[in-house]
């Protein structure tokens, strides 16, 4: 039997979702709570496993328009690897520097290097967000994100 992409892609998407899914069993179970943490990663997990086996069993109609599409240029690789690197700095630094700040800086300078142009738009939609969900976290569901060095 020849493995088509689609199939080999599947067959990788169910190897990570069973790494993903035994990691989800491996969080501990707290007992005073109705909804545990561990129950949106075992769903998720559960559902890339599915999906995944559904990728597996589709028709695989590989047409010559579709293999010119899979070819990606150079330009957006660099592109891709230029968001890598920015969220890998977010992850690193975001400790330190506390999320308003770090998300803030991501959304601008991620949505810079994309293209967008509009600084005030930027800095806004920035300042907003970060702003915005720091606080619906914080204060609205109780669940702390890094502060890093600012007072709240």
């Amino acid at each position: 039997m020849k493995l088509s992409i689609n199939r080999g892609l599947s067959l990788v998407l169910m190897i990570i979702a069973v790494g993903y899914l035994i990691m989800a069993y491996q969080l501990p179970a707290y007992i005073f709570v109705p909804v545990d943490a561990d129950l949106v990663p075992k769903l998720l997990g559960f559902a890339l496993l599915i999906l995944s086996v559904f990728f597996f069993f589709s028709k695989d109609t590989d047409t010559e328009e579709q293999k010119k599409m899979r070819v990606i240029p150079k330009k957006e690789v660099l592109m891709l690897l230029g968001v890598l690197a920015m969220i890998l700095l977010y992850i690193t630094v975001l400790e330190v520097f506390g999320f308003v700040i770090m998300t803030f800086l991501f959304i601008v300078a991620s949505s810079r290097f994309l293209g967008y142009k509009n600084w005030t738009v930027l800095i806004l939609t920035g300042l907003l967000f970060s702003v915005g969900a720091y606080s619906l976290f914080n204060y609205g569901l109780a669940i702390r994100l890094p502060a890093g060095f600012l007072p709240f």
